[in-house]
């Protein structure tokens, strides 16, 4: 049974339980299946050699899951080929190839953790009363080692762009 956390984050105010461990920058970044797209899985592995900004989101579909995964497609530009950006939410993938057209989105790469909830559960931010992903950051370097981990409070506030985008830059 995986581990539960509780008093740690609040969605409106309100508590909620985080399945999973509280990883912190130093530790591997742990293993993880993930949907591309209907057919096709995606693991760590698959970004090897890669410094990894992983941007963590309940849902592309709400305001600040929109808003988050705008600002890191246009921070993407400047940070190079070394680096690859990945959004990752329950959202289906039918649903995240459909918001990333619409909205212009090609420089993140969006993944689907609705069948196994495999990442949610690797790096503690799987909701337990809403089967969603928590809000949360994780830059991964290329020897796949956790150099800069943000979890948030609450569930409504935005991510600090800023601090992840730095750790990015100060691996490259």
């Amino acid at each position: 049974m995986a581990q539960e956390r509780t008093g740690v984050a609040t969605f409106k105010g309100n508590p909620i339980t985080l399945i999973g461990p509280e990883l912190k920058a130093g530790d591997p970044a742990p293993d993880f299946v993930i949907s591309k797209n209907l057919l096709e899985e995606a693991s760590l592995s698959d970004f090897n050699g890669k410094i990894k900004l992983i941007s963590v989101v309940p849902s592309l579909d709400t305001g600040v899951c929109d808003a988050q995964t705008r600002r890191f497609n246009s921070e993407a530009a400047e940070l190079g080929d070394e680096v690859v950006i990945l959004t990752v939410s329950m959202d289906l993938p039918f649903a995240q190839a459909r918001w990333c057209g619409a909205s212009g989105i090609e420089r993140v790469t969006t993944l689907s953790d609705h069948k196994a909830a495999s990442f949610g559960e690797a790096y503690g931010v799987l909701i337990k009363e809403f089967r969603l992903d928590m809000r949360s950051i994780f830059v991964v370097d290329k020897n796949d080692r956790l150099a800069y981990v943000e979890y948030l409070g609450e569930m409504t506030d935005h991510p600090d762009y800023e601090s992840a985008v730095s750790a990015v830059k100060a691996l490259l």
